[in-house]
C-alpha cells in the first residue's frame, strides 16, 4: 500500500498537480468567489435582470492565480497553511464528536450556539490559524516566523527576568497594591426602593 502510495504521489509530483494545478484551482476559486460576490468589477443588465460580469472576474481570477503558481514560496505557504487548516478542522469536528457523546440525542443536532464553549473555541480557532499562518512563513535563513517570535519572546521574557527591571515592577506593583487596599473604602449602599412603596408625605 505504501509502495502505491508513493507512486501516485510521485506521479502527481511529476505532472505538477500538487505544486501547480491544486494550488491554482483554489486561488482561481476563492478570487472569482470574492469578485462575485463583491461585484468589484462591476454589473452588467440583460433585460430586467442583472449579472455580474462573470467573463472580467474570471480573467482576473485565473490572472491572479497564476501569478500565485509562479511564485514557489506563496505555493509552499498555501500548501502548508492550507493542509494544517484541515489539521484545525478535523480536531473541531473530534471535539464536537466529543461533546455529542455525552450530550442526549436532539433534532438540532450537536451545537455551540448560545455556550460559553463556542467564543473560547472561536478564539483557540484563531490563534491556531495565526500560529500555523506564521510557521508557514519562511526568513531568507530558513526559519519560520513563528520559530523568530518565539524566540524573540524569550529571550526578552529571559532577559527582563535575569535584570533589576522585573524586581523593580514587582516592587512598585506591591506598593500601589498595598496603597489601594488602605484607601479604598467601602461606600455605603444605598438601599433600593420596593416596588410599589410611596415616599411622599401625605
Amino acid at each position: 500500500m505504501s509502495v502505491m502510495r508513493n507512486s501516485m504521489i510521485g506521479l502527481m509530483d511529476k505532472f505538477g498537480i500538487g505544486d501547480i494545478v491544486l494550488p491554482f484551482l483554489l486561488v482561481f476559486t476563492l478570487v472569482f468567489a470574492i469578485l462575485e460576490k463583491t461585484k468589484v468589477l462591476g454589473v452588467q443588465k440583460v433585460g430586467n435582470q442583472i449579472y455580474t460580469r462573470k467573463n472580467l472576474n474570471a480573467m482576473m481570477a485565473f490572472v491572479i492565480a497564476f501569478f500565485v503558481v509562479m511564485s514557489n514560496q506563496l505555493v509552499k505557504v498555501i500548501m502548508q497553511t492550507t493542509s494544517n487548516v484541515v489539521l484545525l478542522l478535523l480536531i473541531s469536528i473530534l471535539f464536537l464528536m466529543l461533546i455529542g457523546s455525552l450530550q442526549s440525542e436532539s433534532e438540532e443536532g450537536i451545537s455551540l450556539e448560545g455556550t460559553k464553549w463556542k467564543t473560547l473555541f472561536e478564539v483557540l480557532m484563531f490563534l491556531g490559524l495565526v500560529v500555523v499562518f506564521l510557521s508557514a512563513l519562511k526568513t531568507s535563513s530558513g526559519q519560520s516566523w513563528l520559530e523568530v517570535l518565539w524566540s524573540s519572546s524569550t529571550g526578552m521574557v529571559h532577559s527582563v527576568l535575569s535584570t533589576q527591571v522585573f524586581e523593580m515592577v514587582a516592587f512598585v506593583g506591591v506598593i500601589f497594591g498595598v496603597l489601594y487596599y488602605l484607601i479604598k473604602g467601602d461606600t455605603p449602599r444605598v438601599p433600593k426602593k420596593e416596588k410599589g412603596s410611596d415616599d411622599s408625605n401625605v
